[in-house]
């Protein structure tokens, strides 16, 4: 059944529907990106029409980064409009509480004053406690149809010999237009609406062979197209051909929100905004990582007669950005605790590449991922500060494990748990990379001469300091930290990041003993 398009009132006429798609462990794949990137990025081998054409219709960004690459501190900064740290234990995965003194973007647009119908679908804020609290929790939750697009592969497998690939797909389809008809069933008469679709689908788990079974990708098409940093072995390039799978299923839920949105005469009435929470996990460097492919992501919005059409924007934009974006584009006041900037004038200009002279750098950290990774529950504190030409990056604890402890697996004579195990177990070492088959490959293979390297960068501990040119490393292979040649980039780039954090009131640099390495944020969980 239709929602019918509903007329607006007088007060809320000026105020648009605001959608925002944001997919967990969604990186840049798009293949809006392949003519950015060139012949030889993944994106030319998958299609995603539905955000190709919020980009094509609106704005596509080359260069948006995540506040942190860890889900639950990302959420926290765009809900709040500020760095992640600032929301005091929203900083954290596992054992996050929500402090509700925090404004939030969707609870501001929900106020009297405001008038937004506020709901969501799937993944907001979580493991964090109450789930999805900045978004209102349970009482905004809109899933009568259920939520098993978040297991895409595993559910669509299952039902294939029953009903074939393309019903079983359509089945989560409609999964996600029923629950977003309900949503829209449920507005008030006249008010604009605050939607946030979350598909949890990118995030691990996934069926193995998936790629190829369902969507047509070929696994060793990847050969050649893989990070430097990854080895390039047909184990790897299936593992990454089924995570670019969900990203096409992640597409295809996101044309469905088009269809809707289309079908009750909306869509233009709307500010579409998508995007994703950080890259591709169970993969070196890249989830829980300051490298890029753990922090950039795609960005894309259509807004028409806001936003001119097919334009490309080079800003350097931090994803905590969107918090007050959402906020001045209905109209409502943005609160002091927001340090985030507004991106309406970078949508509202009629230019492309760099529009504001200031967006030229963001400022990334991580703190705690997985509570338990680390001797004493600590964290593994990190920020950078990354640039068109460098990624700096600062590590306050050299000594500690980035990945987590490697239960002995640092000694290469050390056996290694078996590949199932290493698999589907994320906590038998290296607890803070997802288990995968990229991990259990380079693991049972690092002692061979030319994995030997790879495994190094991957799971091995970190110098204080890291400094890369991206201008010939686009990979982050080569840390010039230390290097002559490098060393005025190295000092100005330090001190810039020094100043920001300090500006932000990062424990990190302005207290003596961080409150990050001790209780509630490191140590036991907080009790339920």
């Amino acid at each position: 059944m239709r929602p019918p398009k509903l007329q607006r009132s007088q007060d809320t006429v000026m105020k648009p529907n605001i959608v925002f798609a944001f997919a967990d462990d969604w990186g840049r794949y798009a293949s809006a990106y392949s003519i950015i990137e060139g012949e030889s990025s993944l994106n030319t081998l998958i299609k995603t029409p539905h955000f190709d054409r919020v980009a094509r219709e609106g704005v596509i960004f080359t260069n948006a980064f995540v506040p942190a690459p860890t889900c639950t501190p990302c959420r926290s900064a765009i809900l709040s409009g500020q760095y992640f740290w600032q929301t005091g234990l929203g900083a954290i995965l596992e054992g996050a509480v929500w402090d509700e003194s925090i404004p939030t973007y969707p609870l501001i647009l929900e106020q009297k004053g405001e008038g937004y119908h506020i709901g969501y679908a799937y993944k907001v804020w979580s493991p964090g406690r109450t789930v999805n609290a900045p978004y209102g929790g349970e009482r905004t939750r809109y899933e009568p149809a259920g939520n098993n697009f978040q297991r895409f592969s595993q559910f669509a497998t299952d039902k294939v010999p029953e009903i074939g690939i393309e019903a079983s797909k359509q089945m989560l389809l409609e999964e996600t237009r029923q629950n977003f008809d309900a949503f829209l069933g449920a507005r008030p008469e006249g008010k604009p609406f605050c939607y946030w679709w979350g598909p949890q689908n990118t995030h691990r788990t996934w069926e193995r062979g998936s790629g190829k079974a369902l969507w047509g990708l070929e696994p060793d098409d990847l050969e050649g197209r893989l990070p430097e940093f990854l080895p390039d072995v047909h184990e790897v390039r299936e593992d990454v051909c089924d995570y670019l799978g969900e990203c096409l299923a992640m597409d295809a839920g996101l044309g469905v929100l088009l269809e809707r949105l289309e079908a009750i005469g909306e869509l233009d009435d709307t500010l579409l905004v998508v995007s994703g929470d950080h890259g591709i996990p169970g993969i070196p460097r890249a989830k829980c990582n300051l490298y890029d492919i753990g922090c950039e992501v795609a960005l894309a919005a259509r807004w028409p007669g806001r936003i001119q059409p097919g334009r490309v924007v080079e800003d350097f934009i931090n994803l905590m950005d969107l918090g007050p974006t959402f906020l001045e584009a209905a109209g409502a006041r943005v609160p002091d605790s927001m340090s985030a900037r507004s991106l309406m004038p970078v949508f509202e200009s009629d230019k492309s590449g760099q529009i504001e002279d200031d967006r030229t750098f963001v400022v990334t950290g991580r703190e705690r991922h997985c509570a338990t990774a680390r001797e004493g529950n600590l964290p593994y504190p990190q920020r950078a500060i990354r640039t068109r030409e460098f990624l700096y990056i600062y590590n306050f604890a050299p000594d500690r494990w980035p990945i987590g402890d490697p239960c002995g697996l640092d000694d290469p004579t050390t056996g290694a748990p078996s590949f199932e195990k290493l698999c589907n177990d994320t906590f038998v070492a290296y607890p803070d990379m997802d288990a995968s088959p990229t991990k259990a490959w380079m693991i049972l293979h690092r002692t061979e001469e030319n994995v030997q390297e790879l495994f190094r960068l991957g799971f091995d501990k970190r110098p204080k300091e890291e400094l890369y040119d991206l201008r010939v490393d686009p990979h982050h292979m080569n840390n010039v930290a230390g290097n002559i040649a490098y060393s005025n980039t190295q000092k100005r780039l330090a001190a810039k990041l020094i100043q920001i954090l300090r500006q932000n009131n990062d424990p990190r640099v302005v207290e003596a003993k961080c409150l990050f390495d001790h209780e509630p944020f490191a140590g036991p969980l907080p009790k339920a």
